[in-house]
């Protein structure tokens, strides 16, 4: 089977010409770039497809690539690609759900440290020798009311963590977990209820059409005054409009970004570079404008997408989608499919 990668930082490449030329696989392309629509052409061939998150397989990609098989993607997440179309025409899609749970849990909660003892506005003004104290009031995280929207594999690792600070949790999910009840004392209540009465609102939810603006210009008025909101899920997720309103109304006194609209802009200029120009829509560069205009706010913190990334975590990235490849060409189905049959 012929497979193609994008999107590498270089240092997989080893592995994965060790790995899969014994199980029958010839590898086509290691780029470090995304996908682009100049790339079709030498991909007619191929079987398997293996990106990360700014590659955007369409339906349009998909039909331009007759003998492909398998779409994988080193990422939990997988809005940037049309996996219903994929399944139409027989195409399985993997991910990598599992890799980050401990990885992204440890982050979110550095976040949240690092928002209620102000520790932007500290770094930033002892970087320029400032040692003045004034503004740079915290607040104790034990006592806090934490919402963790999303008590999947990281919300419920970020729930274990919490434990030890003496917090009450909320939560809300689809999918209410007992053991998260009985164990840690989390209370299941609705959105609404949740975004009311938390101090601290934390998201840990895949992007679908249904979590899309979960945190909207509607519902953001609900927050308590003075809480924080803290994004390590999908951009998406949160209306940028809403935040920047809530903001300047004092509603949120801080805001952690590791996801954010419009962050591929800044986090890769390949989506510039390298890809086509009509790839780079304006609705996406006006996203791209007001997460810069967050950046501007000292409360604010943001990140580039950066939760996932410790060694540990991108190596167990890699090693798990070299197994689901090698899975899918041995057994006919990989390890972590998106749609399972």
């Amino acid at each position: 089977m012929k497979v193609a990668f994008f999107e590498l930082e270089g240092w997989e490449i080893p592995f994965i010409e060790r790995e899969l030329p014994p199980h029958g696989f010839e590898v086509v392309k290691l780029e470090k770039r995304p996908l682009n629509t100049s790339d079709i052409e030498s991909l007619k061939d191929v079987e398997v497809l293996s990106v990360f998150i700014y590659s955007k397989i369409t339906k349009e990609v998909i039909d331009s690539l007759p003998n492909l098989k398998l779409i994988t993607t080193r990422s939990t997440g997988f809005d940037h690609i049309d996996v219903n179309y994929a399944a139409e025409k027989g195409i399985a899609v993997c991910n990598v759900p599992d890799y980050g749970m401990e990885t992204v849990a440890e982050y979110t909660l550095m976040l949240i440290l690092a928002l209620l003892r102000r520790l932007r506005p500290t770094i930033e003004r002892t970087c320029r020798g400032i040692f003045d104290r004034t503004g740079l009031r915290g607040h104790d995280l034990e006592g806090k009311t934490v919402g963790v929207v999303g008590t999947g594999r990281i919300g419920s690792k970020l729930i274990k963590l919490l434990s030890g600070f003496e917090i009450n949790v909320l939560a809300y999910d689809v999918k209410p977990k007992e053991e998260l009840i009985e164990k840690f004392g989390v209370k299941y209540v609705s959105l609404e209820k949740l975004l009311k009465n938390s101090d601290i609102i934390t998201l840990h939810v895949p992007y679908l059409p249904s979590t899309y603006h979960l945190i909207n210009r509607e519902n953001i008025k609900l927050l308590k005054k003075g809480s924080y909101l803290i994004n390590t899920s999908r951009g998406s997720v949160v209306e940028t409009e809403a935040v920047i309103w809530a903001l300047k109304e004092g509603i949120l006194e801080g805001v952690a970004l590791d996801t954010f609209e419009g962050e591929e802009v800044w986090a890769e200029e390949e989506l510039i570079i390298f890809r086509d120009e009509k790839d780079v829509s304006p609705e996406v560069l006006k996203k791209a404008l007001e997460s810069f205009a967050l950046s501007q706010f000292e409360n604010v913190i943001l990140t580039p997408h950066n939760a996932y990334n410790t060694h540990e975590a991108i190596m167990r990235i890699l090693m798990k989608t070299l197994k689901n490849i090698i899975s899918f060409k041995d057994k006919g189905s990989c390890l972590y499919p998106v749609i399972k049959k």
